[in-house]
Formats: C-alpha cells, structure tokens, sequence
C-alpha cells in the first residue's frame, strides 16, 4: 500500500493532498489556530473515518456473506485524545445503526466482533492504545 502526502504550499497554510496508490485523492488541513484554513478534514479526523469506513465494510460483507437482508449500515464514532502529545486516541465508541428486514441482533453482534477481533485493521491497530466500546441498534423495514 502506498500514498502520497504533499503540503499544498504557502498559499494553503497548512493543507496537504493525500493520494492514494489506488489514484484517490483527499485533502486534510488544520485548525485555523494552528495555521490552518480549515478546508478539509484533521489529519485524526481522517484517522478516525477511516477506522469507521474499515468497520462498515466489514460487518455489511460479513452480513451479506450469511445471507442475511441487510440494507444500510451507520457507524457512529466518538473518541477522546490524549491531553499531551502525542495526542493517541486513548478511547473510542463505536455505534452501529444496522438497517435492514429480519435482521437478528447475534448475527449483528457476530458481524460486529468478527470486525472487532479479525478483520478491521485500523480498530485492532488503534485497540493498542485505545479502548474500543461499541453497540448497535436494529432498524427494521418492513417485509
């Protein structure tokens, strides 16, 4: 896996495009208290995002792999930082929003810890110095 992050330069403050060796590109930026013009997300805020996407994808493939009607998946996260630097995550909730028809909570609470424990690795790189907390809610839809 490869990217790329390069300082926008004077004019930008401090704004970097990231681009990915799959040929996506991003922008991150700081606050405007740390020089920043505020035009894209935190380099953390990317970090965390992350970490939610890697998340989703898992527990919608897991789900959809047991045949289960899934038809939406929100992952909402909260974390808190370190007060001094380096500022780690030191915990971070996750709370899924599971939508879909007939949808039984175990098989939603297997997908989630199979996320969890196996297969997200950003959550289980993060775990290190984090810790991780999650729960989640069924939306049913009707048949």
């Amino acid at each position: 896996m490869d990217c790329k992050v390069r300082w926008i330069g004077e004019d930008g403050g401090m704004a970097f495009i990231a681009e990915s060796g799959s040929g996506h590109a991003v922008v991150m930026d700081g606050a405007p208290d740390a020089g920043g013009r505020n035009l894209g997300l935190r380099p953390m805020e990317m970090v965390l995002a992350g970490t939610g996407g890697c998340t989703a994808f898992d527990v919608v493939l897991i789900l959809k792999k047991g045949r289960h009607a899934v038809t939406g998946c929100e992952v909402s996260l909260h974390a808190e930082r370190a007060d001094s630097d380096p500022k780690v995550f030191t915990r971070i909730h996750f709370h899924y929003r599971i939508k879909g028809r007939n949808l039984k909570p175990e098989a939603v609470a297997r997908a989630i810890e199979l996320s969890k424990e196996k297969y997200c690795s950003a959550s289980i790189m993060l775990a290190r110095s984090a810790e991780i907390t999650h729960d989640f809610e069924i939306v049913g839809e009707p048949d």
